[in-house]
């Protein structure tokens, strides 16, 4: 596959991710939220695991791999979505998709902390301009009457927060685990626990055939481009190009959202979320390291 066409195709998944936090909006209203997050990522798993299955590319996993998997499913998978189901209740598609956009920066904060990769002061500053995005998208009130934040934004935050925790789970397990098996098998686990949860601690709230058709396609869709197919193509853009050149295309998730939480949530994107965004990408590309690498490169071309 040419890198034009991974391109395209890794815009095509940004559209899905943006999308699916609109969806997913859309879906706590009418599901109970925690089992809906449980179905929804267990349909996603089988469509996955089938497409690996039928092409012969599923191999047997060591009881370390597991341990690795389970892990990375609880923290990715289980709490999460769990998370993000509940903020999503609470606060707009909005303001999520601009707090989940912190995720590549947190992930590398982590590196560095757990793996002990180093930061360099380009990137620390990076790190300062995306969490002041993100300050401007999530605080309310004035230095008066005191910093409020919703509730809602600080799930979506926690959310995002144990997510970057399993991406550095995921980039250990996948020394030696095909990633896109994990993912199916990470898909898995995540449904059963979620599912399980849901049914005991939630009221029961599942819209019924034909009178909820439009939560239902929703539901579907959602699981099927977004969660499923989305992260096949997410790991196979990761193989032609790499994880670095992949990550980048991240950034393009709040914008989608943002469009998308207007379209057909009629949301109201202000300028103050116009900014944020400008803030938290800019702050992504400098914290990941995209952009000190690039200036490297062009030095090393001239020389």
């Amino acid at each position: 596959m040419k890198h034009n066409q991974t391109y395209l195709m890794l815009t095509v998944v940004m559209i899905f991710w943006g999308l699916n936090v609109v969806a997913v909006k859309y879906l706590v209203e009418h599901f109970s939220p925690v089992m809906m997050q449980g179905m929804r990522i267990g349909a996603a798993g089988l469509v996955l695991i089938t497409i690996l299955f039928l092409m012969h590319d599923i191999s047997k996993v060591t009881v370390k791999q597991w341990y690795y998997v389970t892990a990375a499913a609880l923290f990715g998978q289980v709490l999460h979505h769990a998370l993000v189901a509940r903020g999503l209740q609470l606060t707009t598609a909005s303001n999520a998709s601009l707090i989940l956009g912190l995720i590549p920066i947190t992930t590398a904060i982590l590196s560095t902390l757990i793996l002990k990769d180093a930061l360099s002061r380009l990137q620390y500053g990076g790190v300062l301009i995306a969490l002041s995005g993100v300050s401007l998208v999530v605080f309310e009130g004035s230095l008066l009457r005191g910093i409020q934040i919703a509730e809602g934004d600080l799930l979506i935050f926690a959310g995002m927060l144990v997510q970057a925790v399993s991406f550095i789970i995921i980039r250990k397990a996948t020394l030696e685990l095909n990633p896109k098996q994990m993912t199916g098998m990470m898909l898995l686990i995540g449904a059963a626990v979620l599912s399980i949860y849901g049914w005991l601690t939630e009221p029961r709230v599942i819209p019924e055939f034909p009178q909820a058709s439009m939560a239902w396609g929703v539901f579907f869709a959602s699981a099927v481009f977004a969660t499923g197919l989305g992260h096949l193509m997410y790991n196979i853009a990761i193989r032609n190009i790499g994880a670095a050149q992949s990550a980048v295309f991240n950034n393009l998730v709040p914008l989608f959202a943002l469009i998308g939480a207007t379209l057909f949530l009629n949301e109201s994107v202000t300028l103050r979320h116009g900014v944020g965004f400008l803030l938290i990408v800019t702050g992504v590309l400098l914290g990941t390291g995209y952009i000190e690498q690039k200036i490297m490169k062009n030095r090393q071309s001239f020389r």
